[in-house]
């Protein structure tokens, strides 16, 4: 069964271009990953976006620690 995150997918496509960046917050499990790794994702390739020009960081990886910073 797949949830329609159409409301805040649209969100997302509607301030793609305005020069900010997006944060995307809820609590654990709620679809934030899916919603910007799959929805978004296949928007933009749909829009024709090459998949090499889109980077995805998946934080949870330990390879990808060191992008995170601590204070």
């Amino acid at each position: 069964m797949e949830i329609s995150r159409d409301l805040y997918l649209q969100k997302l496509i509607d301030h793609k271009h305005n020069g900010l960046v997006k944060i995307i917050t809820g609590v654990r499990r709620c679809g934030k990953s899916y919603l910007l790794f799959t929805l978004f994702y296949h928007h933009l390739v749909h829009e024709g976006v090459k998949e090499d020009h889109i980077i995805r960081v998946f934080l949870e990886d330990f390879g990808n620690k060191k992008f995170i910073k601590f204070r």
